[in-house]
């Protein structure tokens, strides 16, 4: 995208309402109950739920419901800037029509998705895909498109939603911005480098950067 397009993306994502949130501001950092190591099955271990309770976590506005339409132009190719933006565009538009989950039906589709309610997980997904797009943001220019940022991310959130432990009284975008930034770490690593470096590394890396800052 040329610098022109970026910003007239950032003034259409303003216009639906989406807040952009960049790396740094999506980590969930230490102190938050959320590890950035894994443990069984790629889960993020959780050092207790009294750190995640005090927690400060970003707010993720609730994401719509997404027609065949819209999810066809987000796995849509590249073939030309307006097509891109038309689609992101379309996607936008879909999305920014979803009412956001207050704390009370988090938990409520949390224990129907826990009952394998596939309905309600369609619901948290889309309530979300916002946070999906607010994260993805602060991952261009690192050698994939804003929708292939958006596709990965969105893995990332499916999985934050199959994972959920509602018991633990923290709210679902702290957990799925975790998820979410797991997801768009590992495609930029895997899929935006001639010599692929292994995840881990490049989360060690940026844990490096993010402490070299501080100093």
């Amino acid at each position: 995208m040329s610098r022109g397009q970026v910003e007239e993306l950032n003034g259409w994502l303003s216009e639906q309402g989406i807040e952009l949130i960049s790396r740094e501001q999506s980590e969930v950092r230490e102190g938050t109950g959320v590890a950035t190591g894994s443990g069984l099955n790629g889960a993020p271990e959780l050092e207790g739920s009294a750190g995640l309770e005090g927690a400060e976590p970003i707010e993720a506005e609730p994401i719509p419901t997404v027609t065949n339409g819209a999810a066809a132009s987000v796995g849509a190719g590249e073939a030309g800037s307006d097509a891109t933006l038309d689609s992101l565009r379309l996607y936008l538009r879909s999305i920014g029509q979803v009412e956001l989950l207050t704390a009370q039906q988090e938990v409520e589709l949390a224990k129907r998705i826990e009952r394998g309610d596939m309905e309600a997980k369609r619901q948290m997904v889309e309530a979300n895909l916002r946070l999906v797009v607010s994260i993805a943001k602060g991952y261009l220019g690192r050698g994939l498109s804003f929708l292939d940022l958006i596709q990965e991310g969105s893995l990332g959130l499916i999985r934050a939603v199959e994972k959920f432990d509602y018991r633990r009284g923290y709210k679902f975008s702290t957990y799925a911005t975790w998820w979410i930034r797991h997801a768009l770490t590992r495609a930029t690593a895997d899929q935006a480098r001639t010599i692929p470096t292994p995840a881990h590394i490049v989360e060690t890396i940026n844990k490096l950067i993010r402490t070299q800052r501080k100093l």
